[in-house]
């Protein structure tokens, strides 16, 4: 005896995007609409920052290991290092994020002349961060701070104080090549919002790239303490 209440269970059909999505010209070929498009780019930006967390942590690591090891050579160097420069640093940074956040959000909201200007801002902000660096870096060349046979500094701990200089070149090095990436990213996202690429529907390259400058900006704000301040009394 068949009852009335027997259902036949139908697989459920698969969700179609909306047609202007489906002919969107950034929708790649092998997603179902630009939700699933930007789902992806946002798992696959995520693996590419923990892979970028492990590689800081080990310098890390290094810095850690290392000041256990010659903490007066570690807080002798660190008194070389120009901590009204960094600190004008920092703020850029900081300021940067404030306006990488501000491009996302214009970005999202369809409005590309706001979404070009804050991008430029940011643009300039990193510009003007690689550019104080550059000076603290030229300082150390002349003051004979650069790891390698011409260091010298009047220290009584030389030796020592140029593993200091080793990891601090090697973190802040490392640091501003993802600065001259991210610029370099930068322009080339100004360079397709010029060109009408982005709109309210599509602005995941916007969104993915900004997790990016705020995962720098972070690295830094672990970085100037560590280098600049701690020692100082």
């Amino acid at each position: 005896m068949i009852t009335r209440n027997l259902r036949v269970s139908r697989p459920k059909k698969k969700r179609r995007a909306p047609l202007s999505e489906q002919h969107h010209p950034a929708l790649a070929h092998h997603f179902d609409d630009l939700d699933q498009q930007f789902e992806a780019a946002g798992l696959g930006m995520w693996a590419f920052l923990i892979q970028e967390i492990l590689f800081f942590g080990g310098l890390f690591a290094v810095y850690l290991i290392y000041r256990m090891s010659y903490p007066e050579a570690f807080i002798q160097g660190s008194h070389y290092l120009d901590i009204t420069l960094g600190g004008i640093n920092t703020a850029i940074l900081i300021c940067s994020s404030l306006t990488m956040a501000l491009a996302v959000f214009y970005g999202q909201q369809g409005k590309r002349k706001q979404l070009i200007m804050f991008l430029v801002f940011t643009v300039v902000l990193g510009a003007a961060f690689l550019g104080i660096k550059a000076v603290e870096y030229t300082h150390k060349f002349h003051e004979h701070l650069v790891p390698g046979p011409f260091f010298n500094p009047a220290e009584a701990h030389a030796p020592q104080m140029q593993i200091f200089f080793a990891v601090y070149f090697a973190m802040t090095g490392m640091h501003a090549l993802h600065m001259v990436i991210g610029i370099g990213i930068l322009f080339y996202l100004i360079y397709q919002a010029q060109r009408g690429r982005y709109s309210k529907e599509y602005n995941s390259p916007i969104e993915i790239f900004g997790l990016y400058w705020h995962f720098v900006d972070i690295v830094w704000i672990f970085l100037f303490p560590l280098l600049y301040l701690i020692g100082r009394h």
